[in-house]
């Protein structure tokens, strides 16, 4: 009888757990689920005045990410690149850190999509705030987004020889710039979870 009733314990036991393991795996996978962004053919080079990268972010919008900006939803994507300074006897350096910020929104009165480019937080579209092209598809506006063309991420003069540093590329979506009713629910959502990070050595490039 006592092996009996230990079975029933035990199996509910397990029944349980498995329950709560579906839940939490229900909350948790999508936090960790990201859009697969990826670096496709980066150059780093050294000007006169300069540190420049080429290259392209090539991902894809998920459907619900493509469903918010057809309902008017704009969207705003960080670029980020910083150099830091290695040390062994305390935490790295930040040297130098510059910005790109791009705001994608959709026109439905013309059916138009607009790209507006800026190296300050977009709080506004007017003229002369931020850098603004039109496109007839989303796809247009999408290439537009993700060339990377000879942008200036660092000044020559942070470039020290016999000195290990690093530039650190980091591309996200800004969850900050979405409706405050939708930022704590989309944060755990993988529609919403766009990220990228990648570093490139510059001991190279300070010689």
């Amino acid at each position: 009888m006592r092996e009996t009733v230990g079975l029933r314990q035990r199996s509910l036991l397990l029944s349980i757990v498995w329950c709560l393991g579906c839940v939490l795996g229900m909350f948790l996978q999508p936090a960790f689920a990201q859009s697969a962004v990826q670096l496709t053919d980066p150059v780093l080079e050294r000007g006169d005045d300069g540190v420049y990268l080429n290259a392209t972010l090539d991902f894809s919008l998920s459907p619900g990410l493509e469903d918010a900006l057809g309902r008017g939803l704009p969207l705003t994507f960080v670029l980020q690149a910083e150099v830091m300074r290695e040390r062994w006897y305390w935490y790295d350096k930040k040297i130098s850190l510059v910005e790109r910020y791009f705001r994608l929104t959709y026109q439905p009165l013309s059916r138009r999509w607009r790209l507006h480019v800026s190296a300050t937080p977009v709080q506004s579209v007017g003229l002369g705030v931020t850098l603004g092209n039109s496109y007839d598809s989303l796809t247009d506006a999408m290439s537009a987004l993700q060339k990377i063309n000879r942008w200036k991420v660092a000044e020559t003069q942070v470039l020290q020889k016999d000195v290990k540093q690093r530039l650190d590329l980091r591309f996200r979506l800004d969850l900050s710039q979405l409706p405050q009713a939708l930022q704590f629910g989309n944060q755990a959502s993988s529609d919403w979870n766009v990220n990228f990070d990648h570093s490139f050595r510059l001991e190279e490039l300070a010689k």
